[in-house]
């Protein structure tokens, strides 16, 4: 599918050698050296070995490596981060209850809303309906009125 890539003979490359040219040498002016006498003589020990011999000398004091702070067993980044992915699931879930509460509230308000329209509707409907058969209010006799000279007489 692809043309081969065109290589050159053995022949016809070229043969270059690289040889680093050395570094020439710093001048380093060593720190002098200044003896340091011990603020007390130190205590002379003799050790007798197994085979009978005897061996003098100064006592020296172990060289203690200085105390390591404990590691925890876990990295700080890896409690940090499940931290973080603990808080980010509580958003989660507290964002997932509040669209939820938010949505049944809404569904709430609708039924009381469509149930008010309903008990009004049919109070509505009773007052319409009823008033047919008059109970109570004032009662409005009307007579044959006879009009001389532009004024009711009733």
């Amino acid at each position: 599918m692809y043309p081969e890539p065109a290589r050159p003979a053995p022949a016809e490359r070229a043969v270059t050698a690289h040889r680093p040219a050395p570094i020439p040498p710093a001048i380093v002016h060593p720190a002098p050296v200044v003896p340091v006498q011990p603020d007390a003589v130190p205590a002379v020990a003799s050790i007798v070995l197994p085979d009978g011999r005897i061996v003098t000398g100064y006592a020296i004091d172990a060289v203690r490596p200085e105390p390591v702070a404990a590691k925890p067993a876990v990295s700080r980044t890896a409690v940090n981060v499940a931290l973080g992915g603990v808080g980010f699931l509580a958003v989660c879930g507290g964002l997932l209850l509040l669209t939820s509460f938010i949505a049944a509230l809404t569904a709430f308000i609708t039924q009381l809303i469509t149930l008010a329209a309903v008990i009004f509707g049919g109070w509505i409907a009773v007052q319409v309906l009823s008033a047919s058969g008059h109970r109570g209010g004032t009662t409005v006799n009307i007579r044959r009125a006879v009009i001389k000279r532009n004024h009711f007489h009733g």
